[in-house]
């Protein structure tokens, strides 16, 4: 069987290459034919077309839908009799050239460079129990939905939970030192529950935790994120202090509930930010009032630490704090997060989730502003 080669002329080829150009990369979220993975693209006499593509490992998990999408975008072609397309894996020293490919020849993290426009954001609270790592997986889950790109490290060490608040049962992608971030409801995740058998307790001290947090900004590859949330853990711990080192510009959001005991130890937090120079964008209060049958509200956890908190951290940084949000305590909420589906995508206009998609929406639509951020200075002498 006679064949024209990729650089035989035959403009067929040129325009398999373009239609190949629109096949997206379901891990990396870059066209094929940018990361090198056309290996080969030939059309014969007859007009049947061949196409070569390169996944990235042997088990690659989107090899069916990548083979699927170019096969489709093949077809597209006028004058083809047939679309083939095969794949196999990268070798070891190909995988080497897509991982320089993507960190741009230099390890770093990424969202510490200049001219990122990803905004961080560091979910925090003072103490456990007030649905800290619930409103940081809605609150992305929202971001998502809205068409920004989100990415979640879950910087709880020792208390993960983004993997089962996201359905997330997969492993990460591994290409050469490099980690692909599995996804769910268009965010994409890292925790160190994806490495860790299910019962087991990571028993880590301070300076593992601050390595494990700095390779999840650093070895992951994130793509041009929006926004970059990190659930952190309570209380004002070595991950706090790890976080505020290694993504100096990460505002800080605090979570707490309307009890005022809740409330005097997220006021604590305030001492973090002075200390580690960090903005807070402002304070979200989490199962504000539960709605019963007859239409009243009754205040389970009490009210006012909302507001508290935020007048308390606006004492602290010396600028206005906002409470972004009141979160209603919704029974939906709590099994959203048991089974995986964050209550903003499977019902929307319930009110929790309303009131989480405002929050959200505050967040993301705020100026960046220079509050609490340091600025290069330099002064010269004549």
């Amino acid at each position: 069987m006679s064949t024209i080669d990729t650089t035989g002329g035959d403009e067929r080829v040129a325009l398999i290459h373009e239609a190949l150009a629109h096949v997206i990369d379901p891990e990396i979220h870059r066209p094929i034919t940018e990361l090198g993975m056309v290996e080969d693209v030939q059309v014969d006499a007859d007009g049947a077309a061949t196409v070569k593509v390169l996944v990235t490992i042997e088990g690659c998990p989107m090899r069916d839908r990548i083979e699927r999408d170019a096969a489709e975008a093949t077809a597209t072609v006028p004058g083809l009799t047939r679309v083939e397309v095969s794949t196999s894996a990268m070798t070891e020293e190909q995988r080497r050239e897509l991982t320089a490919r993507l960190r741009q020849g230099r390890r770093q993290i990424p969202f510490n460079q200049p001219g990122s426009l990803t905004r961080i954001l560091a979910i925090s609270s003072g103490k456990g129990g007030v649905g800290k790592s619930t409103v940081t997986a809605n609150l992305a889950a929202a971001m998502a939905v809205d068409g920004l790109r989100v990415g979640v490290i879950d910087a709880d060490i020792h208390g993960f939970s983004m993997p089962g608040m996201f359905g997330i049962t997969e492993q990460p992608t591994k290409v050469s030192d490099l980690l692909m971030p599995p996804q769910a409801h268009g965010v994409a995740v890292m925790s160190i529950g994806m490495f860790v058998p299910e019962g087991q307790a990571v028993v880590w001290r301070g300076p593992k935790m601050h390595r494990a947090i700095e390779q999840f900004a650093s070895d992951v590859f994130w793509g041009d994120l929006d926004v970059l949330l990190l659930d952190l853990p309570p209380g004002t711990g070595d991950v706090a202090i790890s976080v505020a080192q290694l993504l100096p510009s990460a505002q800080m959001v605090v979570v707490t509930t309307p009890q005022q005991s809740a409330a005097a130890v997220a006021e604590r937090v305030g001492s973090l930010a002075t200390s580690t120079e960090q903005e807070i964008a402002g304070v979200v209060e989490n199962m504000a009032g539960l709605t019963l049958p007859d239409g009243t509200v009754m205040d389970v956890f009490g009210s006012g630490g909302g507001d508290r908190v935020a007048a308390t951290l606006a004492g602290a940084v010396e600028h206005p704090v906002p409470v972004l949000g009141r979160i209603p305590l919704e029974p939906a909420l709590r099994h959203g997060a048991d089974t995986g589906l964050p209550l903003v995508v499977s019902d929307p206009e319930n009110p929790a989730a309303i009131a989480l998609r405002d929050v959200a929406r505050a967040l993301t639509h705020r100026p960046r502003g220079l509050t609490g951020m340091k600025l290069p200075l330099s002064v010269s002498r004549r």
